[in-house]
């Protein structure tokens, strides 16, 4: 008998916490071209996803496929360095799957991160930009089937998905750092094959500011597990229609090495902030 979502998550997250001391609170996920901020983490213990129980695996360039357990700074982070998305064939449930064993795990804080194509023209290759909300377009949710009670409700709230207090800290420390402070919408849509001219023009008329591939069906899995979100997406590339020239993924990648150096200074700027709020907030025990 195929063990439930539920049991599938308690054993992948036992295993990860049987091979580390540290228990994490804040996890992070590293979109396309900016896995290297795990690199940089001290006691950490690296592994590899086709070692968790049922935990999917990552094809996807730019991608390690590994979960690194370790401390920023002072901070303990449990983070995903890559992601699964549905253009590899996976779906929703299982897209979101890893963001379940995080949640068993015990973290309570959670900062997704992604390489999107920039629809704001206000933008520019290399932005940061903190999502205050997203429209799901991928035509799949990770919460469709029988509701487990276990992780969430059945119609789980989304009008706060991105907690308005962690995009202040984001806000605050991205000025601080001479960073541009930007907040904007991000679009979701199943991918791989990038958008058409005429669909960005269609995104920038529903209120999209940036456009990917992934992120939205975690954001939700989270949500429904009560964790609250941080997203930060990297524009490094401009959406189809707005510059005059096709869109390849290599130049995804270059982008998001070139702003590495911003991207890792903003993320340990926010952590402690963040690790702060949630001892205000109390650590109830781990169920």
């Amino acid at each position: 008998m195929t063990p439930d979502l539920f049991t599938r998550a308690e054993s992948a997250a036992a295993f990860v916490l049987s091979q580390t001391k540290l228990r994490p609170q804040i996890g992070l996920v590293l979109g396309s071209g900016l896995g290297s901020f795990a690199d940089g983490l001290t006691e950490a213990v690296r592994i590899p996803y086709a070692d968790i129980p049922t935990f999917p695996r990552s094809t996807a360039v730019g991608h390690a496929g590994q979960l690194v357990v370790g401390k920023s700074g002072e901070i303990p982070v449990a983070v995903m360095q890559g992601r699964v998305h549905l253009y590899e064939g996976y779906p929703a449930a299982e897209v979101a799957f890893p963001v379940r064993v995080l949640g068993r795990m015990g973290i309570r804080a959670l900062i997704l991160t992604n390489a999107a194509g920039g629809i704001n023209v206000e933008y520019g290759q290399g932005a940061l930009v903190i999502l205050r909300d997203h429209i799901n377009l991928q035509g799949q949710n990770p919460l469709t089937g029988a509701n487990d009670e276990r992780f969430g409700p059945r119609f789980p709230d989304m009008s706060y998905t991105y907690a308005k207090r962690y995009r202040e800290i984001a806000l605050e420390e991205a000025k601080k750092l001479a960073i541009p402070p930007r907040e904007g919408v991000y679009a979701a849509v199943a991918g791989p094959s990038y958008e058409t001219p005429a669909e960005i023009r269609y995104l920038r008329t529903i209120g999209a500011d940036l456009v990917g591939m992934s992120t939205v069906p975690e954001a939700i899995a989270a949500r429904h597990m009560g964790m609250n979100l941080l997203a930060i997406s990297c524009v490094t590339n401009m959406a189809a229609g707005i510059l005059d020239r096709a869109l390849v993924h290599e130049e995804v990648l270059e982008v998001g090495r070139r702003v590495m150096g911003q991207f890792i200074a903003l993320l340990r700027a926010v952590l402690p902030r963040i690790a702060e709020e949630l001892q205000k907030t109390g650590s109830p025990p781990r169920t």
